[in-house]
């Protein structure tokens, strides 16, 4: 799965539309091979970028769970401990 494509269910608040829209396209550009489509494939590009979207949506919508929604500081931080202990710090 590409790296940028991040979990979104099961988060307080729960994910924006412009979240999935992000994830959505970021999926597209990796299937597709194209960070930016021609002009040719330009509308084509956009239609499933939309339509991956609709499908993340109703996804996120229609799942169920018993655990407690996570805490997206709360994740962040975790991921960031993650990363300084596999990259160590910029210094």
């Amino acid at each position: 799965m590409c790296r940028n494509i991040k979990p979104l269910f099961n988060f307080a608040p729960p994910a924006t539309d412009e979240e999935i829209q992000a994830a959505s396209l970021q999926f597209v550009r990796k299937i597709s091979g194209f960070q930016q489509p021609s002009k040719v494939n330009e509308e084509a590009f956009h239609h499933a970028v939309n339509e991956v979207a609709a499908a993340a949506r109703t996804l996120m919508d229609t799942l169920i769970t018993q655990a407690e929604p996570r805490n997206r500081e709360i994740e962040i931080e975790r991921a960031r401990a993650r990363n300084l202990k596999r990259f160590g710090s910029k210094e």
